[in-house]
Parts: C-alpha cells; structure tokens; sequence
C-alpha cells in the first residue's frame, strides 16, 4: 500500500485494523455551515469547499476485518454499512467527522463504539444486484430511520486530481470522534480512491434530516467497485 500520495506521514507504529469495503456508494449533498455546524463539537472546525460544507452517504460491504496478526474473526469481519458524515479539520489536518454509521453486525457494532467511541447503531442492512447496478436497503433496529437506493457506474475509473472537489470529499485519511468531552483522531492509510461517476435514485431517507437539505436527490454520486484500507488506534488530540 503506497502511502506517497498521503499528505501527511503515516503513524510510525503498526497499523491496528485491516479491513476491505466493497461497491461504495458516496451521495453528497451541499448544506450550509450554519446547518452541520450543531451536529460538530466544538473543538473541530468545518471544513468547506468554496463555502459550502458537505453531506456524504456512504454506503458499502465490509469484507475480511481483521486486527493485525490475526484472521478475520467470525460474525465481525463481513457486514454492510451506511455511514452519515461530513467534513472537518483539527489543527490543520482535515478528516471525517461521522454523524451516524448503522451496521449489520451487533457484535462490530459493539466493537467499534467501545475501542473508536463512533455513534454506531445495529440495522437490517442488506446490498443486492450485481454487476453494475446495486441496490442499497438500512433499517435502524428499534427506531424509524432508514435509506433506501439504486445506483449504478455511469464512466471509466479515474483518479480524483488534487484541488478537485471530487478530492476534496474523498481523499482524507484521517477521522475524528469525542467521547467524554476529549477529541480523537484516528489515521487511516490507502491507496488512492478508484473512482467512478455514478447515478443513484434515492427512495427513502429518514437518517438525519438537516433541515430537508438531503431529501431532494445527491448532487454529487460516486461509485467505487473496491478499496482496501488500514487503521490505527485513537490518539487524543
């Protein structure tokens, strides 16, 4: 894995998590500042792109999660997941705040709000199709949030150029959570996003409302058929 194109030198300890994800969706709607800004503490700034901050809908397969030194562990390794974020930075470094992940697996779930302190609830989360045309489906368990879709490749893999906004959504290599009034980040290390332009048909969406703003379609779709990544453990900040 090249850590060349990174902008910022990868940690010198060993990296803790390896996992695989698998036909990304990313749905991006613009929202304005003063909307996300509730939703960020306070100790991190938004991000924006020529003053407009940015909502992501990321949806994909998790495959082979595993810690270093040791093999995919049953009932943990493989699930899909829908993640909500948007975009911040923290003493220089911009990353990804996450506002809500649902995954399929209890026990991951579990796991991940305990050892990286992220807002993750258990869902029916289920992909289908095949090929170039998938459909995406989340139901939070217990509660009536939900995102439903279809989307499809519509051009060639391309690399996003630096200053783009296509760059600027997807390559960060970084996240950062609270927990306990204290800011984290947690560095994360892959090869550059092989992306694709995408078409996707939103049906339903009752995740997170930010006043309306992601009820109409995503004004920016991307697909990525695979990408490969590790992680380190939270360092507080």
């Amino acid at each position: 894995m090249d850590s060349n194109h990174r902008p910022w030198p990868a940690p010198s300890k060993p990296w803790l998590m390896k996992q695989t994800w698998r036909h990304l969706l990313f749905a991006h709607w613009p929202v304005s500042p003063d909307v996300i800004r509730p939703y960020i503490p306070k100790s991190l700034e938004l991000d924006t792109y020529e003053g407009k901050a940015w909502v992501g809908y990321i949806f994909l397969q998790v495959r082979g999660m595993r810690p270093r030194y040791l093999p995919p562990v049953p009932m943990m390794s493989s699930f899909p997941e829908l993640n909500v974020r948007t975009y911040v930075t923290y003493g220089g470094k911009p990353g990804v705040y996450f506002i809500s992940l649902d995954a399929a697996s209890f026990p991951g779930v579990q796991g991940a709000k305990l050892f990286f302190h992220l807002p993750y609830a258990y869902a029916r989360v289920s992909l289908s199709g095949g090929d170039r045309q998938f459909e995406c489906d989340c139901r939070r368990v217990g509660s009536p949030k939900a995102f439903k879709a279809s989307y499809q490749p519509v051009s060639e893999v391309y690399q996003a150029n630096p200053g783009s906004l296509d760059y600027w959504l997807s390559e960060r290599y970084c996240l950062y959570t609270e927990h306990k009034s204290h800011l984290f980040r947690g560095e994360i290390l892959h090869d550059p996003w092989p992306l694709q332009q995408a078409e996707a048909e939103i049906s339903k969406n009752t995740m997170v409302d930010f006043d309306g703003a992601t009820q109409s379609q995503p004004e920016l779709v991307h697909y990525v058929k695979q990408q490969t990544a590790v992680m380190w453990g939270l360092k507080q900040v």
